[in-house]
């Protein structure tokens, strides 16, 4: 037999044929996706000697796996969700984003010695760069909160109480920790009495939470809190004093967070040194392993790591980086929001961002709040917050379009890959702090996993040319015998940026361009006008005096050109941070009074105040702009998703734009976009 050989024309491992013995399974695509590209051929009928049944949980069909592997010489593969899973629970339908492959036995049966008990036994783990690794994700995962599930947002009880973990009644966890439920009773009783002057609490399953399943401690003895609304585990966990648990993962979640939580069965995370543990020991376990040698075999040796968004098997991080942007989502828009100010075109992209909650739509402030308050939500104010009095207390946020936008203007319909939600204010509205502006202050903050994040998304932009809108064909600059290249940007000077953001004398691109040319007689001097402008879609005209008019060119093309940057309050000062180039300001922009720009706008402005003296990074303004503020849609997965997905969209081309028949509609919507009741 003549075996198969790959593109680099060394020999393919034949794929291991795997029979699901569970229906349900086989109809998750997800599940089946992940497994075949862990290197299993998905198969229905009857296994041969040597195949694979697969086993998922307990029951007539897990009977019947293992009947049929016995009957017909086939080896069982235990599947389960991972640590890390999804935002909400498997029985609400979402897929997960990692899997439990195990040959021996599920993880949590404590009567088998099972692959990642062996691999917590006798795997060598000694390499101080895998090691720093597992720190580095540790410290991320707790920081940030990413756990299996991640949709429990209930406010954490004041610190100090004592957390007790319920789990599902008949939960497999629980019997094959060998517990029961005598054991939660026991772990109980053994919380109070060893913690006589503390609060208990006790942290209910997601699954109890949302009125899947019921827990072993739904009717709690006088004095004990029982969480109705349970809260993010990890912030319940840097909140408490201590932790009881059976089987639970929020022990082995306590123990990627510093505690040593009491373990009153024998769970996959006991018997390592790492936990106070209540019940017998298992002989097989006598291994002492630091905190980061267990996460380097739990969270990266042991599960199998799925990319939604790339359709491939990936590494922890990359999930990290998903599930951060989809609960991010799912959290904000839970309560629903009114959109006040919202044209018609751009009402679709919006049911997709906020797909986690209801939308609903408004055409003045009164009928905004009517809704707001019969409905529950938030009022979201396209442009800011600046809402009539006729709001009153309803909470109000402005959302604007993000700082990767398209590929294609809006003024031309191209609907946007990234938006902003601020419940502050608005970033190009200096006059109110903004939640970006926050951000940007606490950035020094930053962990250097977060830090090497925005180097290497920055790089990525550098070298992919990305910016704004994407557009543009690539612009030569004339050659001219001159030391110095400078670059005015061009701005729509009716546009809310100018308007609010522009605090100076300096308010039109004539007096720009003047500017940089009395600082700069003997300079070449080039002058970009705003893309709308350029298209028709926006009234202006080109100012006289530069050497070179940029017409429809590639802004990263030009930044890449001039050693100078010149602008009011242009996101292409931005840009041009990102590529090392010096920009000079004379308006009030998010990026300046940072100490990474020359400020030349009035000093004495509230906004030079507030960040006076906070000098921050480049690449800490980087994660605050790009990664921390705004938020992204893919339109290829229609989900949450992180910056880096959009920049692959980008680069790829791959997403779909609006029929070319919508240029007409695009250039009346460019000419009506100070008449906005007309355009609603």
């Amino acid at each position: 037999m003549v075996s198969k050989r790959g593109a680099s024309g060394q020999p393919v491992a034949p794929r291991s044929r795997l029979y699901l013995s569970s229906l349900s399974h086989l109809k998750q695509v997800r599940i089946r996706r992940i497994l075949t590209l862990a290197g299993f051929d998905i198969r229905i009928g009857v296994p041969n000697p040597g195949d694979h049944v697969a086993l998922w949980g307990e029951g007539h069909t897990a009977d019947r796996g293992r009947w049929l592997a016995r009957r017909r010489g086939a080896r069982l593969l235990y599947l389960e969700d991972g640590f890390i899973r999804s935002v909400r629970p498997g029985r609400t339908g979402e897929a997960p984003l990692s899997l439990l492959i195990d040959k021996r036995g599920p993880y949590f049966d404590a009567r088998l010695e099972t692959d990642l008990e062996r691999l917590l036994q006798t795997a060598p783990m000694e390499d101080q760069s895998e090691l720093a690794r597992a720190d580095a994700l540790v410290d991320r995962i707790t920081r940030v909160g990413i756990g299996k599930y991640n949709c429990m947002f209930g406010e954490v009880p004041e610190p100090g109480f004592v957390l007790v973990v319920d789990q599902t009644l008949g939960d497999r966890a629980v019997a094959g920790a060998q517990a029961s439920r005598a054991t939660f009773a026991q772990m109980l009783k053994a919380a109070r009495a060893e913690h006589p002057d503390r609060r208990i609490v006790i942290q209910q399953h997601p699954e109890t939470a949302l009125g899947l399943r019921k827990g072993y401690l739904e009717t709690p003895e006088h004095g004990i809190t029982l969480l109705s609304e349970p809260a993010p585990s990890y912030a319940l966990i840097h909140a408490a004093h201590a932790v009881y648990t059976v089987s639970s993962q929020l022990g082995f979640e306590a123990i990627l967070a510093g505690q040593r939580p009491c373990v009153f069965g024998q769970p996959f995370y006991a018997g390592w040194g790492l936990s106070d543990d209540r019940a017998p020991a298992i002989p097989r376990r006598t291994r002492r392993i630091s905190r980061a040698q267990f996460a380097l075999a739990t969270l990266i040796k042991y599960p199998t790591w799925y990319d939604p968004y790339r359709d491939t098997l990936t590494e922890p991080e990359t999930v990290i980086d998903a599930l951060e942007a989809q609960a991010r989502a799912y959290r904000e828009d839970q309560a629903g929001g009114v959109f006040l100010g919202m044209r018609l075109w751009k009402r679709k992209r919006i049911r997709q961002f906020f797909q986690d909650g209801p939308v609903r739509f408004a055409k003045t402030p009164a009928q905004a709040k009517s809704l707001a308050t019969q409905h529950g939500g938030t009022i979201l104010s396209w442009g800011g917050p600046g809402l009539s009095p006729a709001t009153g207390r309803v909470p109000r946020h402005g959302v604007e379009d993000g700082f990767i936008r398209s590929a294609g203007l809006g003024a031309q319909l191209v609907p946007a890959l990234s938006l902003v939600r601020d419940p502050l204010g608005m970033y190009f509205d200096p006059e109110r702090p903004s939640a970006l502006e926050e951000m940007i202050a606490r950035s020094k903050d930053l962990s250097p996993g977060d830090l090497d994040r925005a180097a290497r998304l920055r790089a990525r932009i550098v070298e992919t040319g990305a910016t704004k809108y994407n557009i543009g064909t690539e612009a030569v600059l004339e050659s001219q015998d001159a030391s110095l290249r400078v670059l005015v940007v061009g701005q729509v000077e009716d546009d809310a940026s100018i308007l609010r953001g522009a605090t100076g004398p300096v308010k039109t691109n004539a007096a720009l361009l003047q500017a940089a040319r009395s600082a700069h007689p003997n300079a070449q001097i080039m002058y970009k006008p705003h893309p709308d402008v350029e298209a028709g879609l926006r009234t202006g005209d080109t100012p006289d005096g530069a050497d070179q008019i940029a017409i429809k060119s590639d802004p990263a093309a030009l930044l890449e050109q001039v050693d100078e940057v010149w602008t009011m309050t242009s996101l292409m000062g931005f840009e041009a941070l990102l590529r090392n180039r010096k920009v000079i300001t004379l308006g009030l922009p998010f990026y300046s009074g940072w100490g990474l720009t020359v400020d030349l706008a009035p000093p004495d402005h509230p906004a030079f105040r507030r960040r006076h003296g906070k000098n921050v990074s480049l690449d800490g303004l980087v994660h605050a702009a790009l990664i921390d503020y705004p938020r992204y849609f893919d339109p290829k997965t229609q989900l949450a998703c992180p910056v880096e997905v959009v920049l692959d969209r980008l680069a790829q081309n791959d997403f779909s734009r609006p029929p070319p028949n919508l240029r007409a509609l695009s250039k009346l919507q460019g000419l009506v976009a100070s008449y906005r009741d007309l355009w609603r």
